[in-house]
């Protein structure tokens, strides 16, 4: 399953078998043929593609793949289509049956599915516009893609590698640059409900996961009873992971709670709060390595505050904070550019198979 991306929709990896070893317990399918996940969350993500360049033309899959064949009225490519609509997608969703967690769309919906027939030629001609329009979100997406990349060889251009400090910059504590605390959530339990509902943004180990960096939203909110048994920590604050995904970083662009699996972090005046976090993405593998195996990995407050951190000059650090500011007004625009090429090739999805 891991091996089809469900952002472009395609086969990125594959490994060769003899075909004796995979007769059994796997899904077969050949060139041409569509494959599209069945199980939750896979199939709503989108997870599917249309199978090119296959050793020999066949191969084999998970289980979880339902496999789609054409027909002589109709092209692959068709089909490929118009299964990747989100509205076809949310029609499987409510088909699919089994324990949560582990649902799954049967085969007779996908059986079910009523799907537009145009003549051939105009089959065709739609999909080559729908190639060029996925081309272009395809484009966009790898140009971020790349850009994730930038700001850490700038960092290290500027101070080197922060695991070894080749540029023998001076080390300090983390907890001697700043203040250090874990977030609080003390009732419990935690989940019950008089806690959340109410005007107070409360951020989670999610929120800070896919942040990219900055912490713009959040999924959940607290009452006023939440507020009483937390605290509010100011924009600006740079929240850590320690639970699930250790060392993930994300910088509060507004005040607000979270919980005792993550830590804040408040830069003094030695350093600021972007240097931190892109040292910490030097740091983040080693931080999930000290974790103790268990059921949730997690690291304890006590590991943070010892950890060495170079400290160059506050000018070159705020130099490379100005370069990080930068930088994330490009990288709106290109969110910007994202979005709006994601949302042509979902309005000409709709277009092309609505008439």
């Amino acid at each position: 399953m891991e091996f089809v991306d469900d952002t472009f929709a395609e086969i990125v990896r594959t490994e060769t078998r003899p075909v004796a070893e995979v007769q059994k317990g796997y899904t077969p399918f050949k060139n041409d043929d569509v494959i599209l996940a069945k199980i939750t969350p896979c199939m709503e993500n989108g997870k599917c593609a249309l199978a090119k360049n296959l050793v020999n033309g066949i191969g084999f899959g998970s289980t979880e793949f339902h496999v789609m064949r054409a027909g002589e009225e109709v092209t692959p490519e068709w089909i490929y289509y118009f299964v990747r609509q989100k509205s076809v997608r949310e029609k499987l969703a409510r088909r699919m049956h089994g324990s949560a967690g582990q649902q799954r769309v049967p085969t007779e919906a996908v059986e079910d599915l009523l799907i537009p027939l145009p003549p051939l030629p105009e089959q065709q001609r739609i999909a080559a516009i729908l190639d060029r329009a996925d081309h272009l979100r395809r484009t966009r997406r790898y140009a971020a893609q790349l850009s994730e990349t930038f700001l850490q060889a700038v960092f290290v251009q500027m101070f080197g590698d922060a695991r070894t400090n080749p540029m023998g910059w001076e080390l300090c504590g983390l907890v001697e640059l700043g203040f250090l605390g874990r977030g609080m959530s003390k009732n419990r339990p935690r989940n019950a409900p008089e806690l959340y509902g109410g005007k107070y943004p409360f951020v989670q180990t999610g929120d800070i996961t896919n942040s990219g960096g900055y912490i713009r939203g959040y999924k959940q909110t607290y009452s006023e009873l939440g507020l009483k048994q937390s605290k509010m920590w100011q924009k600006g604050t740079l929240c850590i992971t320690i639970a699930a995904n250790i060392g993930k970083t994300g910088i509060l662009m507004f005040d607000s709670c979270f919980p005792d699996s993550v830590v804040g972090f408040v830069a003094n005046e030695k350093t600021n709060v972007e240097f931190v976090q892109h040292w910490f993405s030097f740091m983040q593998k080693g931080l999930e390595e000290l974790a103790p195996e268990s059921a949730q990995k997690n690291i304890d407050l006590e590991i943070l505050r010892e950890l060495a951190v170079i400290v160059p000059p506050l000018a070159h650090q705020e130099k490379f904070a100005r370069i990080v500011q930068q930088y994330e007004r490009l990288r709106a625009q290109q969110r910007e550019a994202e979005r709006q090429a994601e949302h042509l090739f979902q309005t000409l999805l709709h277009r092309a198979f609505g008439g």
